[in-house]
């Protein structure tokens, strides 16, 4: 755990998140659902999907979708959010709320993951929508600890950040060393998980460096869920 999340009480905060997930969601029309999402080929309701998808399968289907998927994490995710993105929009608000305190982590990693999760994907539905929906900076600077402490492999390739600094221009924190990219915490946050449509928002001589490698980096494995269910069907007993 870094030091950040250390200083906080993160079970709250991932429940906060999953409520202004629900509220989110909720508040969209059928056509700001269908749209196009920032994570890869989703569209805005794949990813309120995948939201609440680790808190209604159970361990044995998330089990299962992992061998199904050769042990690998990106596909088994995609196939057991194919199961959930079949329920209405309003269901998945409902379950967001209802699982709110869920305890679910990814194996391996801390309860940083999870908050990071949520304050990642609320942006890929929000950005592309133009609406305004911004997190709580103290969450923020635990998803960037995160996120650059080397944990988060699966979004954060090997080399992507190598010789460059990131420094927010609206909270205390900093990290790296070499050029330096420099901007909104949150616009930090999501072009550090590879998302290219906030490099608007950063400068500094490291700027262009690290939108060059988001550019080059590997299709994202947010492929469109209803293309990968391949047989796998959700169950509402969990």
């Amino acid at each position: 755990m870094t030091r950040y999340a250390a200083a906080m009480n993160i079970h709250d905060h991932i429940a906060d998140e999953r409520r202004r997930a629900a509220d989110l969601i909720e508040s969209l029309s059928v056509d700001q659902l269908r749209a196009p999402s920032l994570c890869g080929q989703w569209t805005v309701h794949e990813v309120a999907a995948h939201l609440l998808m680790p808190l209604v399968l159970s361990r044995t289907r998330l089990l299962m979708a992992m061998v199904a998927s050769g042990m690998d994490f990106d596909r088994a995710n995609v196939r057991l959010t194919a199961a959930v993105a079949g329920r209405p929009a309003a269901e998945i608000a409902a379950g967001l709320r209802e699982h709110a305190e869920h305890r679910f982590k990814p194996p391996g990693v801390g309860y940083e993951a999870p908050l990071t999760d949520l304050v990642i994907h609320q942006q890929d539905i929000s950005h592309p929508l133009g609406i305004a929906h911004a997190p709580a900076l103290d969450r923020v600077r635990v998803c960037l600890a995160y996120l650059t402490s080397g944990a988060a492999k699966r979004v954060v390739p090997d080399g992507m950040l190598r010789g460059l600094r990131l420094q927010a221009t609206d909270l205390d924190w900093s990290v790296g060393r070499g050029a330096l990219v420099r901007g909104p915490a949150q616009a930090l946050l999501m072009a550090v998980a590879g998302r290219a449509a906030t490099l608007a928002e950063l400068d500094g001589d490291g700027a262009d460096a690290l939108g060059g490698r988001i550019a080059a980096d590997l299709p994202s494995p947010c492929e469109s869920a209803s293309d990968a269910a391949d047989g796998i069907e959700e169950n509402r007993g969990g």
